[in-house]
């Protein structure tokens, strides 16, 4: 299972940039930007940055798991905005790739 993170539909209204959040957050900008982009994973540093960060939210307000896909299977994902979905080869992933 991998961890994810609902914290950048959270930041709108709240955070104005980046900058901001990682400020809140008391991580780097550079880690907060890779996690958004999927290029890091999600780490205790990140999760208790999180939990400052959006102190009214409880730990399965700000993440979720999915599935890992197992090494050598082929993965379906698109990105939309922000979020990555992990797909499994049904209907909805085919609506999300043709509406991107």
């Amino acid at each position: 299972m991998l961890l994810r993170t609902r914290v950048f539909d959270l930041c709108p209204g709240r955070y104005k940039n980046l900058s901001e959040l990682a400020q809140a957050m008391e991580i780097s900008v550079s880690q907060v930007y890779r996690v958004q982009e999927g290029t890091r994973n999600i780490n205790c540093k990140f999760i208790i940055g999180a939990i400052k960060a959006f102190p009214g939210y409880s730990f399965d307000d700000l993440f979720y798991f999915v599935p890992e896909v197992p090494a050598g299977k082929e993965s379906r994902t698109a990105v939309v905005g922000s979020r990555r979905f992990q797909g499994f080869g049904g209907w909805l992933d085919k609506k999300v790739v043709e509406k991107s």
